[in-house]
């Protein structure tokens, strides 16, 4: 019988593989991403202190009606690069989360660049 392998373990494997190289600092942070099927995450985390310095959503009262998820995804990288650059961090890890730089990672991680965020 032939058995598809689950898309979310593999992922997880992936994340796990490249956790194990990059690590966020606080004068360098990693923007960690995390995708669902309705919405998108973004965090600032130090991992040497073990916190999240900046945080932002599609749930996220600053994210206008946006027209698809794609843009909705380009909304929170611009909204965690504006905290970001607010809160004196510029230069940034970028973790994927082992997601595809595709579509709403692709989205999100260009308009943090836009938005100021060097990574």
């Amino acid at each position: 019988m032939i058995s598809k392998p689950d898309k979310n373990k593999t992922r997880q494997r992936r994340h796990a593989r490249v956790r194990g190289k990059i690590s966020g600092t606080s004068e360098r942070p990693r923007l960690n991403i995390f995708r669902s099927n309705k919405n998108i995450y973004a965090q600032l985390i130090d991992d040497v202190a073990g916190v999240t310095l900046a945080s932002a959503s599609t749930l996220d009262k600053d994210i206008k009606d946006p027209e698809n998820k794609t843009a909705a995804s380009a909304q929170v990288g611009a909204l965690i690069a504006k905290r970001a650059v607010a809160d004196g961090h510029k230069v940034v890890v970028f973790d994927r989360g082992g997601y595809l730089y595709h579509g709403r990672v692709a989205a999100l991680a260009e308009a943090a660049r836009e938005n100021g965020l060097e990574f």
